[in-house]
């Protein structure tokens, strides 16, 4: 899937990972049940109205605050097939693409996209086309291992297809940086 149509959802600028889903909802497991509470403390009707291929776009600085995986699972669980924004918190960009949820940094059309434009985006080139204002736009574009990410689905489905269903093992068959925390680990080096 690498051309996306969709209606634009905007948003300013800072929006953190609490205002994309709140922590009082950190307990849910999946990223549908997520989703039916993004972006409430923003727009508390977002839940109810945004459409799978709705598009986010945004200004600078989405994604900040805190680390949390839930907020890119729960853009996804509501069908928002990207993101675009003028910049992204690094942790958030992270994440997004750890989850498999593209994201594209293009600040003219960050700038310039209104409320339900109608957009096509191609993930593959970074094109993104404005349908309702007839104005095209170049964000930065995806980098091929990017892009397999994304088509995996994620990091570790795409660990998982590159090294035979075994992700987190490096060629001599060593766990590779995923070990798990242990209490009392925060903070240390």
């Amino acid at each position: 899937m690498s051309t996306i149509r969709g209606r634009a959802w905007t948003f300013g600028r800072d929006v953190d990972t609490d205002l994309i889903i709140a922590a009082r909802y950190l307990t849910m497991k999946t990223a549908e049940e997520l989703a039916c509470h993004l972006m409430e403390d923003c727009d508390p009707d977002f839940a109810q109205s945004v459409k799978p291929g709705d598009i986010i776009v945004a200004k600078e600085n989405f994604g900040c605050g805190s680390s949390r995986e839930h907020a890119p699972l729960a853009i996804m669980g509501a069908g928002v097939p990207v993101v675009i924004a003028k910049s992204f918190a690094r942790i958030f960009y992270r994440n997004a693409f750890n989850t498999g949820l593209p994201i594209l940094v293009a600040p003219d059309a960050a700038e310039a996209i209104h409320q339900d434009d109608e957009l096509e985006v191609d993930l593959r080139t970074g094109t993104i086309r404005d349908l309702t204002s007839g104005v095209d736009y170049q964000a930065e574009a995806l980098p091929d291992f990017m892009q397999e990410l994304v088509a995996a689905g994620g990091l570790l489905p795409y660990l998982k297809q590159r090294h035979g269903g075994r992700a987190g093992r490096t060629e001599t068959g060593d766990t590779a940086a995923a070990t798990t925390a242990e209490p009392g680990d925060a903070g240390r080096d």
